[in-house]
């Protein structure tokens, strides 16, 4: 996320949200009525529901929803509830509907993948009852790039409006046609702001991440970008670091060992391959990041006023997958000790709010990217 730097005002300190919007009831369910009911929330990835039938039963913002391919294998979204008299429809979080037909577990009324209702269980209907009316909720519904988005309201923004690069990227990354070697599901004991504002600056990151500041040495400076130093200055050509914002001299990809785990993908250009990191941001629930040879997804959802669900996801090509010997661990090691670690801060910064419910903090001009979501999330009502 990055903000106006001809800003005069993005030089001066700023007041923080106040402590309260980060764990009262009221607050938090403001923000699920205007940011995750109102935004494209990514929920899944396409390589999992890839036939007619399959299905994925999330729960966003208090919500529950069905995802599924129809026989045309075209993308469906509904509200899992049963028009009856609301049971869940979804027997698990994944799997597929057998017959090309869902069926209500609680009394059987039966719909087909599009939706309409076919049958009131064993009973027909009475007179006059209209099967048409009575068809499951259909959400909007989208796929970029291999993820699944799906929005609660019907009338959703642009898609692209949520995203602060083009659409098109990551394209060099193929990742429609990536699958995800490894995925991690993690709860934090923290607000899902905190996440993110923990993402929006790397002031912490020199003395929380000590393996990430070696392996990038501009974050071991607690900068977010080279451009927020006036000395920055390109790795050059002779292999010396600068304070440029690539990988330390001799490292290649996020690993333990700095190596790659699989192929380089064909189509990065050089300076994406240097940068050694491109960042996509989709708020409020998704970022991916490009490497060399994978890219990291990284999904989250409020499960609570204090508690945060991600889900992370390490996409490589498929012929990577099948190479003899293929390894992502050191990929998943080194990034999940980096999660691991804001996780363990992001859980501090929320314990520490809650001894002072009243008060604000304060941001510092190099905290432009936190200012720039807050301001976000007063654009979009969900912050007083």
């Amino acid at each position: 996320m990055s903000s106006d730097r001809t800003d005069p005002a993005r030089h001066a300190a700023v007041p923080s949200l106040p402590a309260h919007a980060y764990f009262e009831a009221d607050a938090h369910e403001r923000e699920l009525r205007r940011v995750w009911r109102r935004h494209w929330i990514c929920a899944g990835r396409a390589e999992e529901i890839a036939a007619a039938g399959e299905y994925l039963a999330v729960r966003i913002a208090d919500r529950g929803i069905l995802l599924l391919r129809d026989e045309q294998g075209g993308l469906r979204g509904y509200l899992d509830s049963c028009r009856h008299r609301g049971a869940a429809l979804c027997p698990s979080e994944r799997g597929r509907f057998p017959r090309a037909a869902i069926v209500c577990p609680y009394h059987a009324w039966t719909y087909d993948l599009q939706g309409r209702l076919l049958r009131t269980g064993a009973r027909p209907p009475p007179e006059g009852f209209d099967r048409d009316a009575h068809g499951l909720r259909p959400l909007p519904v989208r796929e970029w790039s291999g993820f699944l988005f799906v929005c609660l309201d019907p009338d959703p923004p642009p898609f692209a409006a949520g995203f602060d690069q083009p659409l098109e990227r990551l394209d060099a990354w193929r990742l429609a046609d990536c699958v995800s070697a490894h995925r991690s599901v993690l709860t934090i004991a923290c607000n899902w702001k905190v996440f993110w504002e923990n993402y929006n600056e790397c002031l912490h990151c020199p003395g929380v991440h000590p393996g990430l500041s070696r392996l990038v040495p501009i974050y071991g400076r607690g900068l977010l970008e080279a451009r927020d130093d006036p000395d920055s200055r390109p790795q050059t050509a002779g292999g010396e670091p600068g304070t440029g914002d690539g990988l330390r001299h001799g490292a290649r990809s996020w690993t333990t060992t700095g190596e790659l785990v699989g192929p380089e993908f064909p189509g990065l250009g050089a300076a994406d391959r240097q940068a050694g990191q491109v960042y996509v941001t989709a708020l409020p629930s998704l970022f991916v990041v490009g490497h060399a040879d994978y890219a990291r997804a990284v999904r989250m959802r409020p499960l609570g006023p204090e508690t945060t669900e991600l889900r992370v996801d390490y996409l490589f090509p498929r012929e990577a997958l099948a190479m003899p010997g293929f390894d992502p661990s050191p990929a998943v090691e080194f990034a999940e000790r980096v999660l691991g670690e804001d996780a363990a801060i992001c859980e501090t910064n929320q314990r520490g709010l809650r001894a002072a419910p009243q008060a604000r903090g304060v941001l510092m001009p190099e905290e432009y990217a936190v200012r720039a979501f807050h301001d976000w999330l007063r654009a979009e009502g969900a912050i007083d």
